[in-house]
């Protein structure tokens, strides 16, 4: 693992990291507790997370309204074991002995919440299933 503290770390990418990529990480943050460590970032980041992004989250009670969007470092990628793009044609970094995977997934860009929240959903499943696979749960 990357993460010195033997935690698997997943980097979620998107060009403006404002939507798709904040929902993602959000969602990992909230289903696997402190079990994954969990980074968001774009090669173009906008100025704020998307609205209807945030809006959609807090109707599953996440809030992810004091999120940034950030710039995608060449460090980001080296600290993660896996790098998730999601559907945006952004290249990463490409580094021996990660795990790359591209989520096609449409973009919320300038939708209204109701467009998003079928993206969210999307996203939530993709999630339950990375986490099966990189973080499951310890059965006593």
């Amino acid at each position: 693992m990357a993460e010195t503290s033997g935690k698997p770390s997943v980097l979620f990418v998107c060009v403006h990291n404002a939507g798709r990529s904040q929902m993602a990480a959000a969602w990992l943050s909230h289903l696997a507790g402190d079990r994954v460590e969990v980074r968001s970032a774009g090669s173009a980041p906008a100025e704020q997370v998307n609205p209807a992004a945030v809006e959609a989250m807090r109707e599953v009670g996440i809030d992810i309204s004091a999120e940034t969007p950030k710039i995608l470092t060449v460090d980001a990628v080296k600290e993660s074991d896996v790098c998730i793009t999601m559907g945006c044609g952004d290249t990463c970094p490409v580094f021996p002995g990660k795990r790359y995977l591209d989520w096609k997934l449409d973009d919320p860009a300038g939708q209204g919440v109701e467009a998003v929240r079928p993206i969210r959903d999307e996203i939530k499943k993709l999630i339950e299933g990375l986490i099966e696979e990189i973080a499951p749960e310890k059965t006593a």
